[in-house]
Protein backbone atom coordinates (compact mmCIF):
# COMPACT_ATOMS: atom_id res chain seq x y z
CA UNK A 1 0.00 0.00 0.00
CA UNK A 2 1.22 3.44 -1.04
CA UNK A 3 1.54 5.80 2.03
CA UNK A 4 0.07 9.21 1.15
CA UNK A 5 1.47 12.70 2.10
CA UNK A 6 -1.08 15.99 2.07
CA UNK A 7 1.13 19.18 1.00
CA UNK A 8 -1.02 22.30 2.81
CA UNK A 9 -1.50 25.15 1.06
CA UNK A 10 1.26 27.62 1.59
CA UNK A 11 0.70 31.44 2.86
CA UNK A 12 0.39 34.45 0.80
CA UNK A 13 3.59 36.28 0.34
CA UNK A 14 3.61 39.79 2.51
CA UNK A 15 2.47 42.87 1.08
CA UNK A 16 5.04 44.82 -0.64
CA UNK A 17 5.78 47.64 1.37
CA UNK A 18 4.40 51.19 -0.39
CA UNK A 19 7.14 53.55 -2.13
CA UNK A 20 7.89 56.47 -0.08
CA UNK A 21 5.66 59.54 -1.21
CA UNK A 22 6.98 62.20 -3.14
CA UNK A 23 5.45 65.30 -4.17
CA UNK A 24 3.88 68.83 -1.71
CA UNK A 25 2.78 66.46 1.19
CA UNK A 26 6.66 66.02 1.66
CA UNK A 27 7.78 69.89 0.15
CA UNK A 28 5.54 71.53 2.15
CA UNK A 29 6.19 71.77 6.12
CA UNK A 30 3.37 70.04 8.29
CA UNK A 31 1.29 72.96 9.89
CA UNK A 32 2.62 72.50 13.52
CA UNK A 33 6.00 73.23 11.96
CA UNK A 34 4.38 76.51 10.20
CA UNK A 35 2.88 77.44 13.63
CA UNK A 36 6.37 77.56 15.11
CA UNK A 37 8.61 79.27 12.48
CA UNK A 38 6.09 81.83 12.46
CA UNK A 39 5.86 82.24 16.42
CA UNK A 40 7.61 85.33 17.44
CA UNK A 41 9.02 86.08 20.99
CA UNK A 42 8.06 90.65 20.69
CA UNK A 43 10.01 90.45 24.40
CA UNK A 44 13.07 89.71 22.72
CA UNK A 45 12.53 91.79 19.92
CA UNK A 46 16.42 93.28 18.32
CA UNK A 47 17.38 97.24 18.69
CA UNK A 48 17.10 98.90 15.90
CA UNK A 49 19.42 101.35 14.28
CA UNK A 50 19.26 105.03 15.21
CA UNK A 51 16.58 107.11 13.57
CA UNK A 52 19.33 109.46 12.12
CA UNK A 53 20.85 106.45 10.66
CA UNK A 54 18.26 104.17 8.85
CA UNK A 55 19.40 105.04 5.30
CA UNK A 56 23.04 104.56 6.26
CA UNK A 57 22.87 101.31 3.43
CA UNK A 58 21.90 103.58 0.87
CA UNK A 59 23.87 106.18 1.75
CA UNK A 60 27.21 104.15 0.77
CA UNK A 61 26.25 103.74 -2.37
CA UNK A 62 24.20 107.37 -3.21
CA UNK A 63 26.44 109.17 -1.22
CA UNK A 64 30.23 108.53 -1.85
CA UNK A 65 32.76 111.12 -0.51
CA UNK A 66 33.04 112.81 -4.08
CA UNK A 67 35.84 116.05 -4.42
CA UNK A 68 37.24 117.61 -7.28
CA UNK A 69 41.49 118.04 -7.38
CA UNK A 70 44.09 116.31 -5.63
CA UNK A 71 43.66 115.15 -2.38
CA UNK A 72 46.49 113.46 0.41
CA UNK A 73 45.62 112.07 4.01
CA UNK A 74 48.15 110.86 6.18
CA UNK A 75 47.93 109.00 9.99
CA UNK A 76 50.30 107.92 12.41
CA UNK A 77 49.21 106.03 15.58
CA UNK A 78 51.61 107.13 18.29
CA UNK A 79 49.86 104.55 20.53
CA UNK A 80 46.61 102.17 20.88
CA UNK A 81 44.73 104.52 22.03
CA UNK A 82 46.18 108.21 19.85
CA UNK A 83 46.99 109.51 16.73
CA UNK A 84 47.79 112.45 14.62
CA UNK A 85 46.72 113.52 11.32
CA UNK A 86 47.69 115.56 7.72
CA UNK A 87 45.55 116.75 5.21
CA UNK A 88 46.46 118.13 1.67
CA UNK A 89 43.67 119.24 -0.24
CA UNK A 90 43.90 121.50 -3.44
CA UNK A 91 40.65 121.82 -5.82
CA UNK A 92 38.05 124.23 -6.69
CA UNK A 93 34.96 125.83 -4.86
CA UNK A 94 32.01 126.81 -6.50
CA UNK A 95 30.60 129.69 -6.12
CA UNK A 96 26.99 130.85 -7.66
CA UNK A 97 26.70 133.26 -10.23
CA UNK A 98 24.13 135.13 -12.19
CA UNK A 99 23.83 132.95 -14.99
CA UNK A 100 22.40 129.15 -14.99
CA UNK A 101 26.38 128.38 -15.14
CA UNK A 102 28.93 128.06 -11.93
CA UNK A 103 32.02 129.92 -10.75
CA UNK A 104 35.07 127.45 -9.88
CA UNK A 105 37.79 129.49 -7.76
CA UNK A 106 40.86 127.79 -7.23
CA UNK A 107 41.51 126.93 -3.40
CA UNK A 108 43.66 124.63 -1.42
CA UNK A 109 44.18 124.22 2.23
CA UNK A 110 45.92 121.98 4.80
CA UNK A 111 44.26 120.32 8.04
CA UNK A 112 45.53 118.75 11.00
CA UNK A 113 43.87 116.62 13.16
CA UNK A 114 44.14 114.60 16.72
CA UNK A 115 42.38 111.59 17.86
CA UNK A 116 41.85 109.93 21.19
CA UNK A 117 39.79 106.42 20.70
CA UNK A 118 38.87 105.08 23.53
CA UNK A 119 36.34 102.10 23.97
CA UNK A 120 34.24 104.65 26.17
CA UNK A 121 35.45 108.18 25.35
CA UNK A 122 36.00 109.32 21.75
CA UNK A 123 37.70 112.54 20.93
CA UNK A 124 38.52 113.94 17.30
CA UNK A 125 39.53 117.24 16.41
CA UNK A 126 40.50 118.66 12.94
CA UNK A 127 42.13 123.22 12.46
CA UNK A 128 42.51 124.10 9.22
CA UNK A 129 44.31 126.83 7.60
CA UNK A 130 41.21 128.93 6.73
CA UNK A 131 40.50 129.44 10.60
CA UNK A 132 37.90 126.47 11.03
CA UNK A 133 38.00 124.36 13.90
CA UNK A 134 36.02 121.17 14.11
CA UNK A 135 35.81 118.96 17.13
CA UNK A 136 33.29 115.92 17.79
CA UNK A 137 33.04 114.24 21.53
CA UNK A 138 31.43 110.75 22.10
CA UNK A 139 31.35 109.51 25.86
CA UNK A 140 29.47 106.51 26.85
CA UNK A 141 27.95 108.14 30.38
CA UNK A 142 26.53 104.35 31.10
CA UNK A 143 26.09 101.22 29.41
CA UNK A 144 22.97 102.54 27.45
CA UNK A 145 23.53 106.59 28.02
CA UNK A 146 25.83 108.05 25.53
CA UNK A 147 27.03 112.16 25.17
CA UNK A 148 27.86 113.58 21.28
CA UNK A 149 29.05 116.75 20.79
CA UNK A 150 29.95 118.52 17.57
CA UNK A 151 30.85 121.85 16.75
CA UNK A 152 32.11 123.90 14.29
CA UNK A 153 34.09 127.63 15.07
CA UNK A 154 34.63 129.79 12.34
CA UNK A 155 35.89 133.56 11.72
CA UNK A 156 33.08 134.66 9.91
CA UNK A 157 30.53 135.69 12.30
CA UNK A 158 27.13 134.18 12.65
CA UNK A 159 28.53 130.88 10.94
CA UNK A 160 29.90 128.71 13.81
CA UNK A 161 27.91 125.85 15.22
CA UNK A 162 27.32 123.27 17.95
CA UNK A 163 24.83 120.43 19.05
CA UNK A 164 24.53 118.07 21.74
CA UNK A 165 23.31 114.50 21.77
CA UNK A 166 22.18 112.43 24.30
CA UNK A 167 21.44 108.71 22.95
CA UNK A 168 19.50 106.18 24.82
CA UNK A 169 20.20 102.49 24.09
CA UNK A 170 16.91 100.31 25.22
CA UNK A 171 16.21 96.77 24.99
CA UNK A 172 13.96 96.84 21.56
CA UNK A 173 14.43 100.53 21.20
CA UNK A 174 16.66 103.93 20.66
CA UNK A 175 15.44 107.77 21.98
CA UNK A 176 17.85 110.97 21.36
CA UNK A 177 17.58 114.50 22.20
CA UNK A 178 19.18 117.16 20.45
CA UNK A 179 20.04 120.70 21.55
CA UNK A 180 22.08 123.24 19.17
CA UNK A 181 22.88 127.27 18.98
CA UNK A 182 19.85 129.24 17.38
CA UNK A 183 17.58 127.59 20.12
CA UNK A 184 17.22 124.34 18.30
CA UNK A 185 15.52 121.43 19.89
CA UNK A 186 14.62 117.72 18.76
CA UNK A 187 14.10 114.31 20.06
CA UNK A 188 13.21 111.26 18.01
CA UNK A 189 12.21 107.99 19.28
CA UNK A 190 12.53 104.59 16.97
CA UNK A 191 10.91 101.29 17.78
CA UNK A 192 11.39 97.46 17.17
CA UNK A 193 7.42 96.47 15.86
CA UNK A 194 8.86 92.83 14.52
CA UNK A 195 11.82 90.93 14.08
CA UNK A 196 12.16 92.59 10.90
CA UNK A 197 10.29 96.05 10.94
CA UNK A 198 10.71 99.26 13.06
CA UNK A 199 8.78 102.40 13.57
CA UNK A 200 9.75 106.30 14.62
CA UNK A 201 9.64 109.61 14.97
CA UNK A 202 11.10 112.76 15.28
CA UNK A 203 9.91 116.59 16.38
CA UNK A 204 12.19 119.63 16.06
CA UNK A 205 11.84 123.27 16.98
CA UNK A 206 13.98 126.15 15.50
CA UNK A 207 13.48 129.25 18.43
CA UNK A 208 14.66 132.02 16.14
CA UNK A 209 13.32 130.99 12.73
CA UNK A 210 10.28 129.96 14.89
CA UNK A 211 9.57 127.22 12.79
CA UNK A 212 8.46 123.62 14.04
CA UNK A 213 7.86 120.04 12.95
CA UNK A 214 7.64 116.21 13.14
CA UNK A 215 8.38 113.12 10.98
CA UNK A 216 7.74 109.41 11.17
CA UNK A 217 10.08 106.89 9.38
CA UNK A 218 9.35 102.81 8.65
CA UNK A 219 12.39 100.84 8.24
CA UNK A 220 12.26 96.93 7.17
CA UNK A 221 14.98 94.75 6.71
CA UNK A 222 16.23 91.36 6.16
CA UNK A 223 19.38 89.63 5.67
CA UNK A 224 19.03 90.29 1.52
CA UNK A 225 17.06 93.86 1.39
CA UNK A 226 16.24 96.86 3.27
CA UNK A 227 13.60 99.32 2.85
CA UNK A 228 13.17 102.83 4.53
CA UNK A 229 10.35 105.06 4.34
CA UNK A 230 10.26 109.14 5.80
CA UNK A 231 7.74 111.34 5.78
CA UNK A 232 7.73 115.01 7.59
CA UNK A 233 5.57 117.77 7.96
CA UNK A 234 7.72 120.20 6.22
CA UNK A 235 6.55 118.76 2.66
CA UNK A 236 9.72 116.23 1.81
CA UNK A 237 8.68 112.08 1.15
CA UNK A 238 11.51 109.91 1.14
CA UNK A 239 11.85 105.93 0.00
CA UNK A 240 14.80 104.07 -0.31
CA UNK A 241 15.77 100.65 -1.64
CA UNK A 242 18.94 98.80 -1.06
CA UNK A 243 19.21 95.06 -2.33
CA UNK A 244 22.39 92.94 -1.67
CA UNK A 245 22.94 90.86 -4.55
CA UNK A 246 25.30 89.32 -2.73
CA UNK A 247 28.09 89.56 0.22
CA UNK A 248 30.31 91.69 -2.38
CA UNK A 249 27.99 93.36 -4.84
CA UNK A 250 24.53 95.30 -3.50
CA UNK A 251 21.99 97.69 -5.42
CA UNK A 252 20.45 101.03 -4.13
CA UNK A 253 17.74 103.23 -5.53
CA UNK A 254 16.43 106.13 -3.61
CA UNK A 255 13.06 108.84 -4.08
CA UNK A 256 12.27 111.97 -3.07
CA UNK A 257 9.62 114.59 -3.61
CA UNK A 258 9.49 117.82 -2.22
CA UNK A 259 5.45 118.74 -1.62
CA UNK A 260 6.56 123.04 -1.09
CA UNK A 261 8.93 123.27 -4.50
CA UNK A 262 7.08 120.64 -6.29
CA UNK A 263 10.73 118.71 -6.97
CA UNK A 264 10.88 115.09 -7.33
CA UNK A 265 14.22 113.47 -7.73
CA UNK A 266 15.25 109.89 -7.83
CA UNK A 267 18.58 107.79 -8.22
CA UNK A 268 20.47 105.05 -8.85
CA UNK A 269 23.41 103.47 -7.34
CA UNK A 270 25.86 100.51 -6.71
CA UNK A 271 28.34 99.08 -4.50
CA UNK A 272 30.59 96.57 -5.29
CA UNK A 273 33.85 95.21 -3.55
CA UNK A 274 36.48 93.56 -4.92
CA UNK A 275 39.56 92.04 -3.41
CA UNK A 276 41.82 94.98 -3.68
CA UNK A 277 39.31 97.84 -4.17
CA UNK A 278 35.71 99.09 -3.36
CA UNK A 279 33.64 100.54 -6.35
CA UNK A 280 30.72 102.84 -5.64
CA UNK A 281 28.70 105.10 -8.43
CA UNK A 282 24.97 106.28 -8.78
CA UNK A 283 23.30 108.23 -11.53
CA UNK A 284 20.53 110.33 -10.74
CA UNK A 285 17.47 111.48 -12.29
CA UNK A 286 18.45 115.18 -13.49
CA UNK A 287 21.57 113.67 -15.52
CA UNK A 288 24.25 113.62 -13.60
CA UNK A 289 27.19 110.09 -13.31
CA UNK A 290 29.57 109.47 -10.86
CA UNK A 291 31.84 106.93 -9.53
CA UNK A 292 34.36 106.44 -6.74
CA UNK A 293 37.03 104.21 -6.57
CA UNK A 294 39.01 102.56 -3.70
CA UNK A 295 42.11 100.81 -4.86
CA UNK A 296 44.26 98.70 -1.57
CA UNK A 297 48.02 99.28 -2.72
CA UNK A 298 49.68 97.96 0.05
CA UNK A 299 48.89 97.39 4.05
CA UNK A 300 47.97 100.97 5.03
CA UNK A 301 47.90 102.37 1.15
CA UNK A 302 45.18 103.55 -0.82
CA UNK A 303 44.51 105.14 -3.90
CA UNK A 304 41.36 106.76 -4.62
CA UNK A 305 39.64 108.16 -7.87
CA UNK A 306 36.23 110.14 -8.09
CA UNK A 307 34.49 111.33 -10.86
CA UNK A 308 31.28 113.52 -11.30
CA UNK A 309 30.07 114.14 -14.78
CA UNK A 310 26.89 116.44 -15.10
CA UNK A 311 25.52 116.68 -19.02
CA UNK A 312 22.84 119.24 -18.33
CA UNK A 313 25.14 121.91 -16.26
CA UNK A 314 27.82 121.41 -18.06
CA UNK A 315 30.08 120.27 -15.09
CA UNK A 316 32.79 118.06 -15.09
CA UNK A 317 35.30 117.27 -11.81
CA UNK A 318 37.47 114.57 -11.24
CA UNK A 319 39.60 113.97 -8.47
CA UNK A 320 42.47 111.86 -7.20
CA UNK A 321 44.22 111.50 -3.96
CA UNK A 322 45.69 108.80 -1.90
CA UNK A 323 45.83 108.22 2.02
CA UNK A 324 48.41 106.50 4.14
CA UNK A 325 47.57 104.92 7.33
CA UNK A 326 44.88 103.04 9.17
Amino acid sequence: MGSSVSHAAAPPPPPSPLPPAVGLAVALPSKAEEKSEKKVDYLNLPCPVPFEEIQREALMSLKPELFEGLRFDFTKGLNQKFSLSHSVYMGSTEVPSPSSGTIKVPTAHYEFGANFLDPKLMLIGRVLTDGRLNARVKCDLTDNLTLKINAQLTNEPHFSQGMFNFDYKGKDFRAQYQMGNNAFYGANYIQSVTPHLSLGSEVFWLGHQRKSGIGFAARYNTDKMVATAQVASTGIVALCYVQKVSEKVSLASDFMYNHMTRDVTSSFGYDYILRQCRLRGKLDSSGCVAAFLEERLNMGVNFILSAEIDHRKKDYKFGFGMTVGE
